[in-house]
């Protein structure tokens, strides 16, 4: 089996976005926020509740949450596939620029921001992390849910684009 083949084999399992934020207190006078969209987010356990996030090695995001225990998850919805598509892009605009103009509220508890809009949003705290091949899985514990009502769908990945239900 090639990787392009076990790519294209994952590729058909259909995913929901999610965008994983942080702020990072280190870097610069008043620190910056990180973010990253994920399709490699799930539900671990309801007691207590567990998430989990996939985040490749090394990556900015796996780099600060190594040392930042706190993050937030905003799960995104079907109208928002323009911010999915500006943190999924690669060391191409520094991520001060990409929060610039988005409408965010900041976490109470994570301080990380959170999507507005977003179908729910999770302020969690870092309970493990398990290194497996080029990711690291997340594990937190979820501290605070946040559901705002929206008349509208998820945003979902498939076959290597984004999509919606409807």
């Amino acid at each position: 089996m090639s990787n392009e083949e076990f790519r294209a084999a994952m590729s058909r399992l259909a995913a929901g976005v999610v965008l994983v934020t942080a702020h990072d207190p280190d870097d610069g006078p008043r620190g910056e926020d990180v973010g990253m969209t994920a399709t490699a987010f799930m539900s671990v356990s309801l007691d207590p509740p567990l998430v989990m996030v996939s985040l490749r090695t090394d990556s900015r995001m796996d780099d600060l949450l190594a040392e930042q225990p706190v993050w937030g998850v905003s799960l995104l919805s079907e109208t928002q596939r323009q911010v999915a598509g500006r943190f999924a892009m690669k060391g191409r605009v520094s991520d001060r620029l990409l929060f610039e103009d988005l409408p965010y509220e900041r976490g109470e508890v994570c301080g990380a921001p959170l999507i507005t809009g977003a179908l729910a949003t999770l302020e969690c705290r870092t309970e493990q992390r398990v290194e497996a091949g080029d990711h690291t899985l997340v594990i937190g514990r979820v501290l605070k849910v946040s559901l705002p009502s929206t008349e509208t769908g998820p945003l979902t990945y498939f076959k290597g684009r984004y999509r919606h239900l409807s």
